[in-house]
């Protein structure tokens, strides 16, 4: 694991909330939510528009209106979740009341970048793609 992954998990640990009453998701919330963010950059390889918006909460299916509109901006301005050549996940924590998972990820330009992941439970149980903050890894530099 490269140490700007080791420093960026530390650091999100350190952000997580202290608070004993937060409500960690359970070993099946934690799978599911993998599996979504797994299940959409794979219909980005795909370019299966339809599939990819459909991981995505309904706020932002109605932002964006269409899969084709959805699928451009993501081309556009999110490369490094678009056509990643690596993929690793970080820790998933609680951040003012959501669940953020982070994943570090390196784009078709080989630059490393981190993918921090906004979810959304629905009231079905399933979980959803609320937003995604692109950001540049921590420095390796001390």
């Amino acid at each position: 694991m490269p140490h700007w992954v080791r420093r960026l998990i530390f650091v999100l640990a350190l952000l997580a909330p202290l608070s004993a009453q937060a409500q960690q998701p359970n070993a099946g919330d934690r799978a599911a939510i993998k599996s979504v963010i797994e299940s959409q950059m794979a219909a980005f390889l795909r370019d299966d528009a339809a599939n990819a918006f459909s991981f995505a909460n309904p706020t932002i299916q109605r932002m964006f209106g269409t899969p084709e509109r959805f699928l451009s901006m993501v081309r556009e301005g999110y490369a490094p979740v678009y056509r990643p050549s690596s993929v690793i996940f970080g820790p998933l924590d609680e951040v003012e009341g959501q669940w953020i998972q982070a994943v570090s990820v390196v784009g078709p330009d080989g630059q490393p970048a981190l993918a921090l992941y906004t979810m959304e439970k629905q009231a079905d149980g399933s979980w959803r793609i609320a937003g995604c903050t692109l950001t540049r890894p921590p420095s390796e530099a001390t």
